[in-house]
């Protein structure tokens, strides 16, 4: 199966995706993700995924093809003729993992049974950091980017939609290629500060941008999140227990009644602090003047002191954060 999938995992196309029954077709772009058939809008933007095992056909020997997550055929595919490459890779890599499937019911649930009783005794007899360890181990690169964007949707009912000022776009672009962040959100309200979710995306607070003279402080916050949270999945997964790791292994995906739960946590509560040592080591990698963001965490400089005086690049940088203009266009991204 994964020499398979290696073989296709480039091939990509457009369709007509349809979610539900009572809503309309739209124009989506479909491609071959790691373990998954990956649906993303014309921005690249991931809206769901389909585990390549539970995909169906609707119309075998039929054009154009449709194709339908398993259990939920109300949800359709029409991938376009003119992409044969990739239909044919979809069939084959069905087929593929088709092929175990082949045995008597009793053996299906005999199979069912031993992997429910071996997964009840790992929830029972692995520590649930050992189980969430693994878990992370495991878990593709396009599910974590699938939920960092989920989340990332379902702040915005906790604070407004995500500051947009045209005019800014490409100064949040700007940042993004410099901090070597996938997306940045400024949002309007409740968040002061910052904060990474899986998939290398960050939320970004509008006062870390409004309240300063320079773009290092928001920088600042910035690195500070993701060094104080390598790894953004391990904290869903503490929030949703043993339960999240069992249900990202074995679906996945986790539901948005968890995702919501943990931005909220998140939002609500003072944000997560790296070590001084892990600090001062994520700013040079990063390139970012640490004094800057120190003295906004506390003016006075006081508690920040072993980071002021174990600052990297105090005077210039090798590489600035923005540019002027894009730093004068940050500024007035949640203007109207």
């Amino acid at each position: 199966m994964s020499t398979a999938l290696d073989k296709f995992q480039r091939l990509e196309g457009t369709a007509l995706w349809r979610e539900t029954p009572g809503v309309q077709r739209r124009e989506v772009i479909v491609s071959l993700g790691e373990a998954s058939l990956v649906i993303k809008d014309s921005q690249d933007r991931a809206l769901t995924h389909w585990s390549l095992p539970a995909v169906r056909r609707l119309n075998p020997g039929q054009t154009p093809a449709v194709f339908f997550p398993d259990g939920d055929s109300d949800e359709t595919l029409e991938i376009d003729p003119a992409h044969d490459d990739l239909v044919d890779a979809i069939e084959k890599l069905r087929k593929a993992v088709a092929r175990p499937q082949r045995a008597s019911g009793r053996l299906r649930k005999t199979v069912l049974a031993l992997t429910t009783t071996a997964l009840a005794g790992l929830a029972v007899f692995w520590l649930p950091d050992a189980l969430a360890n693994h878990t992370l181990r495991v878990v593709p690169n396009v599910a974590r980017q699938t939920m960092g964007q989920d989340m990332q949707q379902l702040a915005t009912r906790l604070t407004g939609q995500p500051c947009s000022a045209p005019l800014a776009v490409p100064a949040v672009d700007a940042l993004q290629k410099r901090l070597q962040v996938r997306s940045i959100s400024v949002l309007p309200s409740a968040l002061r500060e910052a904060i990474a979710l899986p998939g290398n995306v960050v939320l970004l607070g509008r006062d870390t941008i409004e309240d300063h003279e320079e773009p290092d402080v928001a920088a600042g916050y910035i690195v500070a999140a993701q060094a104080a949270s390598p790894d953004p999945l391990r904290g869903v997964l503490e929030t949703g227990g043993i339960r999240a790791s069992l249900r990202l292994l074995t679906t996945g995906a986790l539901p948005e009644d968890l995702l919501l739960q943990h931005i909220e946590l998140m939002i609500s509560s003072p944000p997560a602090a790296a070590a001084d040592d892990t600090l001062i080591q994520a700013f040079e990698e990063k390139r970012v003047r640490l004094q800057p963001y120190a003295l906004a965490r506390d003016p006075s400089g006081e508690s920040t002191l072993a980071l002021i005086e174990a600052a990297p690049f105090t005077e210039e940088l090798p590489e600035p954060i923005l540019i002027d203009r894009y730093w004068v266009a940050l500024q007035g991204i949640c203007g109207s």
